[in-house]
Parts: C-alpha cells; sequence; structure tokens
C-alpha cells in the first residue's frame, strides 16, 4: 500500500517536536498535526513560564537577603505585572525560533493545523481531509485534571493552563495539591509577595519523594511564609466578595484565587482510538516497553501513554518508538527516570525511595549512606547548607536509588541515573570518580567514602587487615 507519509505524528508538544526532528534527520516523509499551538505544554502552561517566574521568584529572594553577603538594598518592589510580561516574551521567543512551526517545515516535515481522528485502517482525519500513513505516533500530552467539591465553579479555578495568561499575580492564593507543580508555585508566588496556602491531601508535600527531604523542604518553605497544610480534604467552597473560601470539615482557608495543582488527565478522548483498536486505562494509552500499543501501526509516547508526565520522559519516549518503528530491535524505554522538583533548593529523585527499596529487596539487605549540605564547603560559602544527598544501595552497594535536597540537584542527580543504569556501586565505582572542588557534587564523593568506611567494618575485611599485619 502507498502511503501519503511514512509518520503522521499527532500533538506538537515535546514528544512531537522530538519526533519530528528525528523524522527530518532520518529521511522520514513525515506529517506533524498540530490542533492548537506548536510547543505544547512545556512551552505554553508548563516548563517554560513556570522556570521564568521562579526565576523572578529567586531574584526577588536573593534582593531581600542580600544584607545576608555584606550587600545592602534600601527595599524591594515587586512588580507581578512585568514578572508576567517577562514570562510571555520568553515564550514567544521560543515560539518563533526554535518551536515556530516554519521551523518543521523548513526540515520537510509538513504541518498541519487541526484535530486528528482515526478513521480505521492507517487512515486519519484532520483539517477537513483524510491522509493515511504507514506508523502513527500519539503525543497529544495532558491536561490538568479538576476537582468535584461542592461550591468550587471550575471555571473560575486557575490551572496551570490559565495561571500564566493571568496579567499579574492574585493578591492571595489556595494552591490545592503538593506535587511539583504545587510546591514550585507556592514558592514562587510567596517570594513575590502573594499570601500563599499550600493544601495537600497527603501527609507530606511531594508524596512521592523521600520523607526526610520533602520535609526539610516543607521547613524551608514555611520559614519563608508559605502556609502548609497536610492531611486535608476539601469536602466544599463558598465564594462571597471576590474570595473563596475552602473547607475540610471546620477548618477553613480563604484567598482571592485557588490553584488547582491535583494531577493531570490524558488528551485522548477525541481520537477516536477504539477506530483502529488501541486500547486504554485512567492513565492513558496503554503501551508496550518500546511505546507500542495495541494497534501494530500505532506508537504512543509522552503524557498521553501515562508512564511518566515529564518533559524529558517525553522526547526519550518519542525517539524510542522511532527507533523501533524504523529500526526494529530491542530498544525499550528508559529506565531509570530521573526528575527534579525545582524549588529553591531543588528536589531530585532517580530510582527507589528507602522504603521501596526495603520492601522490594528485603529490610536487611538495603544500605542508606547520605551527606547532609552542612557539610559541604560550596553550600557554606553560597550562604545556603539546607539539604542532603542520600544514595540508596543494596548489599553490595549497587546504587539501587538517589536523591538530593540541593542547589543545582537536577543536575546532581544525573550521575546517579548513569550509575543505576550501568549498575554501578558506591564503592569502588565512585570511590574512583573524582569530582570538583569546591562543587556540590563533592557530596558524592563523601557518601563513596561512607561506603567505604562501612566495608571495611565487615567481618572479611577486619580478617583481610589482620592478615596484612602478621604477614607485615
Amino acid at each position: 500500500m502507498k502511503y501519503d507519509y511514512e509518520l503522521a505524528i499527532i500533538g506538537g508538544g515535546s514528544a512531537g517536536i522530538i519526533a519530528s526532528e528525528m523524522a527530518s534527520r532520518i529521511g522520514v516523509r513525515a506529517v506533524l498535526i498540530e490542533a492548537e499551538r506548536i510547543g505544547g505544554d512545556c512551552l505554553w502552561t508548563g516548563c517554560v513560564p513556570s522556570k521564568a517566574i521562579l526565576a523572578s521568584a529567586r531574584v526577588a529572594n536573593t534582593v531581600r537577603n542580600a544584607a545576608a553577603y555584606g550587600v545592602s538594598v534600601d527595599g524591594v518592589s515587586v512588580d507581578t505585572a512585568a514578572v508576567w510580561a517577562r514570562m510571555k516574551s520568553i515564550r514567544e521567543s521560543i515560539a518563533t525560533t526554535d518551536d515556530a512551526p516554519g521551523r518543521f517545515a523548513s526540515m520537510g516535515v509538513d504541518v498541519i493545523e487541526g484535530r486528528a481522528r482515526f478513521a480505521g485502517g492507517h487512515r486519519i482525519e484532520t483539517a477537513g481531509r483524510t491522509i493515511t500513513a504507514k506508523y502513527a505516533l500519539v503525543c497529544t500530552g495532558s491536561h490538568p485534571a479538576l476537582l468535584d467539591i461542592p461550591g468550587l465553579d471550575p471555571a473560575s479555578c486557575l490551572t496551570s493552563e490559565n495561571l500564566f495568561e493571568l496579567d499579574r499575580a492574585p493578591a492571595s492564593l489556595a494552591i490545592i495539591g503538593a506535587g511539583p507543580i504545587g510546591v514550585e508555585m507556592a514558592q514562587a508566588m510567596n517570594r513575590l509577595g502573594v499570601e500563599t496556602t499550600l493544601l495537600e491531601f497527603a501527609d507530606q508535600i511531594l508524596p512521592r519523594e523521600e520523607p526526610r527531604l520533602a520535609g526539610l523542604l516543607a521547613g524551608r518553605l514555611t520559614e519563608e511564609g508559605v502556609r502548609i497544610h497536610v492531611g486535608t480534604a476539601i469536602d466544599r467552597a463558598e465564594t462571597s466578595g471576590g474570595l473563596t473560601t475552602l473547607y475540610d470539615g471546620d477548618a477553613s482557608w480563604q484567598a482571592q484565587r485557588v490553584l488547582v495543582a491535583a494531577g493531570r488527565t490524558p488528551n485522548i478522548s477525541d481520537l477516536a482510538l477504539d477506530r483502529v483498536g488501541v486500547k486504554t486505562n485512567r492513565s492513558g494509552i496503554v503501551v508496550d516497553n518500546k511505546l507500542h500499543t495495541s494497534a501494530p501501526w500505532v506508537y504512543a509516547a509522552g503524557d498521553c501513554a501515562g508512564r511518566y508526565l515529564f518533559t524529558h520522559t517525553a522526547g526519550t519516549e518519542a525517539i524510542t518508538a522511532l527507533r523501533n518503528m524504523f529500526y526494529p530491535g530491542s530498544t525499550a524505554a528508559h529506565e531509570p527516570v530521573p526528575w527534579t522538583t525545582f524549588t529553591d533548593p531543588e528536589l531530585a529523585h532517580v530510582g527507589l525511595t528507602e522504603a521501596e527499596a526495603r520492601a522490594k529487596l528485603g529490610r536487611d539487605k538495603v544500605r542508606v549512606f547520605h551527606c547532609d549540605m552542612s557539610h559541604s564547603d560550596r553550600a557554606r560559602a553560597d550562604g545556603d547548607d539546607l539539604g542532603s544527598v542520600i544514595a540508596i544501595t543494596d548489599a553490595k552497594h549497587r546504587i539501587v536509588g538517589a536523591h538530593a535536597l540541593a542547589p543545582h540537584a537536577g543536575d546532581l542527580i544525573s550521575q546517579f541515573t548513569l550509575a543505576i543504569q550501568k549498575r554501578m556501586s558506591l564503592t569502588p565505582d565512585f570511590t574512583n570518580l573524582m569530582q570538583v572542588y569546591p562543587t556540590y557534587s563533592s557530596s558524592v564523593q563523601r557518601l563513596a567514602g561512607e561506603a567505604i568506611y562501612a566495608k571495611l567494618k565487615e567481618p572479611v575485611y577486619r580478617l583481610a587487615r589482620r592478615l596484612g599485619s602478621l604477614l607485615g
């Protein structure tokens, strides 16, 4: 059968952009179909705008605390309208350069503006016509989940989709959900002068993180002025006089606006996936570890595939999918997957938590090593020694998980990602890996040292030392 295209990419977010670039480079005749704006969640409602806001908030906080560094500053004034304008200009700059539709057209990728629906076989309906493709890659992303709370009008709530469309920050904000988005925005808004309350159903903020590090971060946010309440279940809401009150039984919290950051929902309802036999579940499209769906010619990547909801995983999944389409073999989706919550300090994670490791390997077969930032010369020189680097290993010191609360933790965690991938050990592998001094990565060398000292206490090493003494 002759197809219009070798590959139809449905969705122009992070996965779709990477897939388009790869298709162009390997000579695949491809079409990119996007219903709204190229760039997707990352550019318009996720990574780019949130990090721009975080950057402004970090500057405001640094200036407020300049005296601690011997620098005098007369007063701090934050203009959130200017902060929002800066963020929007950054988005627009990226949209007209790296993510511009014309850029992909210049690569040889056709771009269609319109919604896509499967029409059976290898056919896809879009923009009033039907095209055919040998393969389809679905990467339509996700959108914020809304909560069914009596009295809370979803249309009046802020989400990551409309928060960054405001002209300026509200005077006060209640955030429902203390996952990465909720926690990042809580710290940023508070630093920008917004009275901020953070509400979480679980018993800690960032429930997927190491409890000790999440607790340290919660303490930092509280010190800065964020009001944190965990173990809350909002059961109703009332709006009056321009303020919304959220209730959990007799407890209540009031704010000018409410930001819902309580999970995401895959964008798959309008694709007519049933017409081509693609199976779905609550998380999204069901895929195997090669990103292949239940339809022989359809693959899925990114948020809509429901594996991990991160920009970096969307891109790597898109590459994996295309490799399996056009270079069949044993290419599997990347594991382990690192992630970072971009607070100040950052909280990074890869592999198992201590609790997960003990449940999987056995309580007595897990070793935990940590180096607090209070022992980091760089942290003390920079004037902020809150945090820790934690390495979790099996009984033979092979690394199975790592967690870091520190400046630049998202960069630091990468070496642990490689270590888990390559089944490396704290000792001897990290013992022999020289770290630059003074950097935050120097803490990793301290962890390796702790592992050496622990190993030397084992009976076999004590015996070896004794024999060495006798022979010497």
